[in-house]
């Protein structure tokens, strides 16, 4: 065992800590709270924000408004756990400038009630419907009983506000789901949705597109939150491979002097020994000599070498008495501003969502999370603000695949999985792209930074607005959405849709592993394809422009990153290179940025030389020959798709594709397009 820290391959992004995220307006309101307030007179609202933006309080600004002046009867708050409505309880909210407090009445903060939510909560939620009562707070499992119980009709002319919004799914499986659809339906209540990420790790839509299409979106990026603060600075985010037990290798990643949260793996879990109590106690054996147990807290203190003593908190040991204390110890109000009240929180399932400790430097996980959602929110827990924190960290700890393991397809799956995750939180993080057709009328955008010399209308432009955390990127070729709906999403849903394509199976198989791609056939086909099955609502021309709009995003952000992890032999981020400096000098590394370009770069071509540099190099041999052994020829799909894009070439080149073309492009099309008279031939197709 030994404490030398190896090089973590992560991106690192810098922000400029203005302040102005935490600075609140003559009604008390922070930036995104007067956003989302802005917004308040729509019936169906959509809040994507993330962890410690303040959501909770723009609910209640907004819900205040809606009983006060907008004729609704009562607010209902929906939240997925217990433990969260605590973030619901009385605010004094006239006492920073607001006309109205937030008063829930503790009868109806059924989220602090005792029972079961299928018995009297359930009842209660009746009682409240026929009170004079204004707001109530239950779980999602209350709410989701009561409105079998009681139908959608009882609650007319109210006001539903779903936390955590994610937790929803459009499966008919999802009862949840089912009961927004009909709330939707008979359109006889408001709904107001938040959520920290609006995406699910099952790739499964959160509402049907035509439900969706209702929710006025309010957006504030993890960037904009970020630059706002005033302490954090920089974020770094990665992944380590270990083999063997976990445990033996933690403190290759875990730094003792960062206030760190350890989410150790699920016990059905490849990652897991099976013995989670055994887990715990082999970190606090690497960590130090056990000293026994702080009889106010129940915290575990552990001396290390040099003297100092660890408190660590326990959330994994199932005994409810010793596990409610740590609890309790973890969420006492008076201790909230102590830095050295806990040191090291070891947790399971516990510590993710809601969970408010300022302090944590680093968010360590081990295992792949099944649900990205759940990796944004757990990197949430590391990206508050306090005083002395200036940077935080997020670390995916995963198995390294073995190719003679029995279970290899497995853990192939999870590496891909888990290179997914990080790709997206890149994207996540990143400053908001506005993509812009670079012609003739084109001009700079007021309140953006063109770099050196300014705005040149003899090329492409790339600008950056470090208030907004915005860029203006001039890309020639590009498309342009036509419809509202299309315009929206390239807006305000790029994340979503680079989540869709990154979770894709083959296409992260093919982008990490196929020597022989070409990558129009991820950036065109695949991606393309995506986009009709997710907004088929579209004609085809808002299609592609959604399309090269996503595939501008995900390329831009991964030549970027490239540009600021360095040259070959780097593993780790120049110090204070932010992303955004990669992205203008990515845009002005190539004579012109166009559209074709973009889409002839693998999308996961950083990923891999990331995968190389951490991963055994026997291991990754075995894992690409293990995907390339079951790779397929050409589906009908496929070579619709091609074919596709061969009828687009002749449009636009007055020829069809050649099979002896130079270009490796054109030359797939030309055999798509064969493949698809040979497919349609055989009656491979319906209709």
């Amino acid at each position: 065992m030994t404490d030398e820290k190896k090089a973590i391959p992560s991106v690192s992004v810098s922000y400029a800590r203005n302040g102005s995220s935490t600075k609140a307006n003559a009604l008390g309101m922070r930036p995104m709270q007067e956003r989302a307030y802005e917004r308040r007179g729509e019936q169906y609202l959509l809040i994507k924000s993330p962890p410690a933006s303040g959501k909770s309080r723009a609910l209640m600004f907004i819900a205040l408004d809606k009983l006060a002046n907008q004729g609704l009867k009562q607010a209902i708050i929906v939240v997925p756990e217990k433990s969260i409505g605590a973030s619901f309880h009385n605010e004094p909210l006239t006492s920073y400038g607001f006309p109205a407090d937030w008063i829930v009445a503790p009868k109806w903060n059924l989220c602090d009630a005792p029972g079961s939510d299928n018995g009297g909560k359930v009842n209660s939620l009746g009682a409240f419907l026929d009170s004079e009562d204004k707001v109530l707070v239950c779980t999602h499992a209350t709410f989701r009983f009561a409105v079998d119980k009681f139908g959608v009709e009882r609650f007319d002319n109210r006001l539903i506000s779903v936390d955590e919004f994610h937790h929803v799914s459009a499966d008919p499986e999802s009862k949840l789901g089912q009961h927004l659809g009909a709330f939707i339906s008979r359109n006889k209540v408001h709904i107001i949705a938040m959520t920290g990420s609006y995406f699910r790790g099952d790739a499964v839509p959160v509402l049907a597109p035509q439900d969706e299409a209702k929710f006025e979106p309010v957006t504030y990026t993890y960037y904009e939150q970020l630059n706002g603060y005033e302490y954090l600075k920089q974020l770094d985010i990665g992944y380590f491979f270990y083999s063997g037990p976990y445990a033996d290798d933690i403190l290759s990643v875990l730094d003792p002097n960062e206030k760190t949260i350890i989410h150790i793996p699920s016990v059905n879990s490849r990652e897991s020994t099976k013995d989670k109590i055994r887990e715990v106690e082999h970190i606090i054996e690497a960590l130090g000599e056990w000293q026994g147990i702080d009889p106010a807290t129940g915290f575990q203190l552990v001396k290390r070498p040099d003297g100092r003593v660890l408190r660590i908190a326990d959330l994994v040991d199932d005994d409810p008495a010793k596990r409610d204390k740590v609890s309790a110890a973890l969420k006492d109000p008076a201790q909230k501003n102590n830095r050295d009240h806990v040191d090291i929180i070891i947790a399971l399932g516990m510590a993710k969502e809601g969970f408010d400790w300022i302090w944590c430097e680093h968010a360590l996980t081990v295992g792949y999370r099944s649900s990205l959602t759940e990796i944004v929110q757990i990197i949430g827990r590391a990206t508050r603000d306090a005083p002395g924190k200036i940077r935080a960290r997020f670390t995916n700890l995963i198995a390294e695949p073995d190719a003679s393991e029995e279970a290899v397809t497995e853990a192939v799956n999870d590496t891909l999985k888990a290179i997914a995750a990080s790709l997206l939180m890149e994207q996540v993080l990143a400053p908001r792209f506005n993509f812009a057709p670079k012609n003739p009328q084109s001009g700079p955008v007021e309140g953006f930074d063109y770099g050196e010399g300014g705005y040149d209308p003899s090329k492409g432009n790339v600008g950056f607005n470090e208030q907004t955390g915005q860029f203006h990127i001039e890309i020639r070729g590009l498309a342009e959405p036509k419809s509202k709906e299309a315009a929206r999403i390239c807006t305000e849903d790029l994340n979503e849709v680079i989540a869709a394509f990154v979770q894709e199976k083959t296409t992260i198989e093919r982008g990490l592993f196929d020597e022989e791609l070409i990558p129009e056939e991820l950036t065109q086909v695949r991606m393309g394809k995506i986009i009709k099955d997710k907004y088929p609502e579209l004609d085809e021309e808002d299609q592609e422009a959604v399309r090269q709009h996503a595939i501008a995003a995900l390329n831009v952000t991964q030549q970027a990153k490239q540009i600021a992890i360095g040259g070959e032999n780097d593993t780790e981020p120049k110090a204070n290179t932010a992303l955004i400096d990669g992205v203008r000098k990515f845009a002005l590394s190539v004579t012109e940025l166009d559209i074709d370009l973009i889409d002839r770069i693998n999308p996961f071509g950083e990923a891999y030389a990331i995968l190389a540099k951490t991963m055994n190099e026997e291991r990754l041999k075995q894992v690409a020959a293990a995907i390339a052994a079951k790779r397929t020829s050409l589906t009908p799909e496929e070579a619709k798709e091609l074919a596709v894009r061969a009828s687009r070439f002749k449009k636009e080149r007055g020829r069809l594709p050649s099979i002896d073309a130079q270009d490796p492009w054109e030359r797939r099309m030309a055999e798509g397009a064969v493949a698809f008279m040979r497919f349609k031939k055989e009656g491979r197709y319906d209709g």
